[in-house]
């Protein structure tokens, strides 16, 4: 009886024992078979983005998270997604996914690069100055982000270059507002735009312009002390500018005819001296 008792229980023993192990080898078939599926998911996303086919791409990249979230090729995907929307110009889905990523991985090694890239998907939607005002602005946040977190990244050098160029397109839009108002002799309201260009937007190519509009500005109006104030800071900062030349014929109303008639005595110097030379080979 003792015996039956221990062969029964020897016999259970072994059930169990075969039960667990099989139980190991499916669980260890299933994480491998796992495994297999997301790397072939990202194979076939990178091949689909280099054939062009961004959107079946994107969509690959988006399985492989799906699949496996822990594993490292999963933020991996999700950047590969974003870049896969951005190359055929589809930068709202870009900068969604590059959202989501900064969201979900905010410690990743690659988040200097999300948040470019996302910079760039804003300044790519840049087409005219007086009706995307709203992307530029995001560009230049995200851009001047870059510069205040990432200063040594490779990516610090083209934001502060894109920078330059946001400035440049803000200023632009900021004279063209400028200029209308002068014509419509609404004097408070173009100098307020001239004086955004030359603080906000000095290091920019309008600065000389600028200057001279808001000397214009305040001669026009009677404010000759503001107008030379301006004059003398144009002419210390772009002395050898048209700008300057222009604003100097506003005090000197004389200044333009001189200086023609100073150019026809030049000429006219010059053809003597011609003249004089060739006859030494006569």
């Amino acid at each position: 009886m003792v015996l039956l008792k221990a062969f029964k229980f020897l016999f259970f023993l072994l059930i169990l024992v075969s039960c667990s192990k099989n139980n190991i080898e499916n669980s260890s078939i299933k994480e491998k078979s796992l495994e297999l599926q997301v790397l072939e998911a990202y194979n076939i996303g990178m091949d689909a983005l280099e054939g062009g086919d961004v959107l079946y791409a994107a969509k690959k990249f988006n399985e492989v998270e799906t699949l496996f979230p822990q594993s490292d090729l999963a933020p991996k995907s999700a950047l590969m997604a974003a870049y896969s929307y951005y190359t055929q110009d589809y930068y709202g889905d870009s900068i969604a996914e590059l959202k989501r990523f900064i969201k979900v991985y905010p410690y990743h090694k690659d988040l200097s690069y999300a948040h470019y890239l996302m910079g760039v998907c804003f300044f790519e939607q840049i087409v005219d100055e007086k009706k995307d005002l709203q992307s530029i602005r995001n560009a230049k946040t995200k851009f001047d982000f870059i510069l205040m977190e990432y200063p040594n990244t490779e990516y610090a050098l083209d934001a502060e270059f894109k920078i330059s160029l946001i400035d440049d397109i803000l200023a632009s839009k900021e004279m063209y507002i400028g200029r209308y108002y002068f014509d419509k002799k609404k004097w408070i309201s173009a100098i307020n735009r001239f004086r955004t260009v030359v603080d906000e937007y000095d290091t920019t190519i309008y600065t000389a312009e600028a200057l001279h509009r808001l000397v214009e500005v305040h001669y026009t109006i009677g404010l000759i002390d503001e107008a030379e104030k301006y004059a003398q800071l144009l002419g210390y900062n772009y002395g050898s500018s048209e700008w300057y030349e222009n604003t100097y014929s506003l005090f000197d109303k004389n200044y333009k005819i001189k200086k023609k008639n100073r150019f026809k005595n030049i000429k006219k110097k010059n053809k003597k001296v011609l003249k004089k030379f060739k006859s030494l080979f006569e």
